[in-house]
């Protein structure tokens, strides 16, 4: 699991993102993204109850997009808020190499983005 530092704590930041942020729209999800103060890069996912019924599957969707974000996590641009929203809870079932790459090419284009 990401530790606790790099996750959001309230949802005031989480608004500030969706307020002040870009997104970037993919089929089966999206990130927004916004610049932030503190110095280092938060994360958070976003699953609601329309993608699975179920608080296992939400939080299985949840737990995979983490680990994938821990793992790729020195490629992630620093000093950035980002949260994932799935669309689908076809990400439950999607091997984890195609998950990776998946959050890859969103982080690859919101550095695009941001570079503007």
């Amino acid at each position: 699991m990401l530790s606790k530092k790099y996750r959001f704590h309230s949802r005031g930041g989480v608004r500030y993102v969706y307020q002040k942020g870009k997104t970037i729209r993919k089929p089966k999800m999206s990130l927004v993204f916004a610049e932030n103060t503190k110095g280092f890069t938060r994360l958070a996912v976003v699953v609601s109850k329309k993608v699975e019924k179920t608080a296992v599957g939400r939080n299985r969707i949840r737990r995979r997009i983490y680990e994938a974000l821990r793992i790729n996590f020195e490629n992630i641009p620093k000093k950035y808020d980002y949260i994932f929203v799935v669309y689908s809870k076809d990400l439950m079932k999607l091997p984890f190499s195609e998950l990776e790459k998946m959050l890859g090419e969103l982080v690859a284009e919101a550095k695009v983005c941001y570079n503007k």
